[in-house]
């Protein structure tokens, strides 16, 4: 069993900064794929960013590549997002999951991680 607690979401305006933290605790963090996927109110929970175990292989949605960055320390376990340039349109509930793999074939599909953290609130108003 894994439990992970997000933390770092808020209300920012358009254009600032925000660091997502994902602790994990109860299995070997280290061994497993971390994503950040996110949901907006009346839309489908959707990839935004994915790890491999090591940090070695990510992947961006398009809608935020160049101004998100996921990264993990496994000494800490735990995985980040570290969000720039944040839009009106980045507003959503982020949540964190995790997987039993180290790395996953289809990393972008929600079905593809088999714990989930409660979601944290990031709020961007123009």
């Amino acid at each position: 069993q894994v439990q992970l607690v997000e933390s770092g979401g808020g209300l920012v305006q358009a254009g600032d900064s925000l660091r997502l933290s994902c602790a994990a605790s109860g299995r070997t963090f280290s061994s497993s794929a971390m994503g950040w996927f996110r949901q907006a109110p009346g839309k489908e929970r959707d990839v935004v960013a994915t790890i491999n175990w090591s940090g070695g292989t990510t992947y961006y949605a398009d809608s935020v590549k160049g101004r998100f960055t996921i990264s993990r320390d496994n000494a800490k376990n735990t995985a980040y997002l570290q969000m720039n340039s944040l839009k009106p349109e980045d507003t959503a509930i982020y949540y964190c999951a995790a997987s039993k793999k180290r790395t996953l074939l289809s990393s972008t599909w929600a079905s593809s991680y088999d714990y989930w953290g409660q979601g944290t609130q990031v709020t961007v108003s123009s």
